[in-house]
């Protein structure tokens, strides 16, 4: 039931596989409608732009703080207020050059190589690959509908009674990707307990908060100052290629995290993160891109039972449809280069996911524009009949 992962090597992410060959086929002129990765079709908020363009007006942009400027820090810090009622001491936050800077660092200042830990089974492939990369143990536990798809204090007792292994580690996703999931206050406290109790860090991706349509969004910072938080501007704010981040973390981390991000990154890019400042005030406009998300997720729960596909977990959270493909096949990855073979349609194999189950379902983002997500659908209505 349950996997440990030894294998120091990186495994194939193919979701951008699958996007090399989608822009390789509408670069040779063929309608694609690419469903496969987590982008966001708007652009970054106008305020960004607009702060972005000033910045390269004025022509001085170079290094900043390790981990980031004063500014940004306090307008996060302002973000925890508004948003969470919470006061976060600016001097807790490091901006980083996208999340996967941040797990980078986390993984390097709270790990030690051979060290296991738990992430969900299906979950993103690059929390497995990271691990594994920098020689750790990947413990994959499956959510169900048993565990209303989330990890829960039972099921990290059970897979370290199965398995052997004492988790230094637990990784959560809310909402989640690729299932949706979105693990209310109540799991998150049980979760955050367990690990306070039993000595193992808790990180905590919340890069998809903004993006909650049904259940109880929190994060856990309103629960204890002990997880480390990690945040994004690619998703709710549409930033995807600023690759600009941040993370929250104890006080006793900072020093740590900086001395490594000093010497991995320099510092985070200066004009990102002028942009990223601006970003966090234009909450009405991106609330306005989060509603038509809304409406393609509507459409995709009515019309795709119709057609035979039916999700695998919950659509609550992030802009994601895994869906469970059996019906039609056993083989996800054949399935999705079929699809973008015959209808121009790319969409990502469950494989990149669950190593285990994998191959009964697909990933599909409906990040794009409501025409092109009708248009999707109706093209694999076509393939399906």
């Amino acid at each position: 039931m349950f996997s440990i992962s030894k294998r120091s090597e990186v495994e194939p992410f193919h979701a951008m596989d699958v996007l090399a060959e989608a822009t390789k086929r509408r670069a040779a002129g063929h309608p694609v409608i690419s469903m496969a990765v987590g982008q966001p079709s708007h652009p970054a908020p106008q305020a960004a732009l607009q702060a972005a363009r000033e910045a390269l007006a004025e022509g001085r942009i170079g290094y900043t703080d390790a981990l980031g400027t004063a500014r940004l820090k306090s307008a996060l810090a302002w973000h925890y207020q508004d948003r969470h009622g919470l006061e976060i001491d600016p001097a807790r936050i490091a901006v980083t050059t996208g999340s996967s800077a941040g797990f980078n660092l986390a993984f390097l200042s709270l790990f030690d190589p051979g060290d296991a830990v738990a992430i969900a089974r299906p979950g993103y492939p690059a929390y497995r690959n990271i691990l594994g990369a920098l020689g750790l143990k990947v413990v994959e536990v499956p959510v169900t509908a048993e565990t209303h798809f989330t990890l829960t204090p039972e099921s990290l007792e059970a897979v370290q009674k199965k398995s052997g292994v004492r988790l230094k580690g637990v990784l959560l996703a809310s909402p989640a990707n690729p299932t949706g999931t979105v693990t209310g206050r109540e799991g998150l406290k049980a979760l955050s307990d367990y690990c306070a109790t039993h000595s193992i860090a808790f990180i905590s991706d919340e890069i998809y908060h903004g993006l909650t349509f049904a259940g109880e969004e929190a994060s856990a910072l309103e629960l204890t100052d002990e997880a480390i938080v990690i945040n994004s501007f690619s998703k709710y704010y549409c930033m995807t290629g600023w690759r600009i981040g941040w993370m929250v973390l104890p006080e006793r981390l900072v020093r740590p995290i900086e001395r490594v991000a000093q010497s991995l990154y320099i510092s985070p890019p200066e004009l990102s993160q002028i942009a990223a400042t601006a970003a966090l005030g234009a909450s009405d406009e991106l609330d306005r891109v989060k509603a038509s998300y809304a409406a393609n997720r509507d459409l995709l729960l009515d019309r795709l039972p119709k057609i035979g596909l039916t999700p695998a977990s919950p659509m609550d959270g992030a802009f994601y449809a895994y869906l469970d493909v059996s019906r039609f096949t056993n083989d996800s990855m054949g399935f999705a280069k079929r699809m973008l073979a015959e209808i121009n349609v790319a969409a990502t194999p469950g494989l990149d996911f669950d190593p285990l189950e994998g191959h009964r379902t697909l990933r599909l983002s409906y990040a794009g524009s409501q025409a092109e997500i009708a248009e999707a659908v109706e093209r694999v209505a076509g393939l399906l009949k």
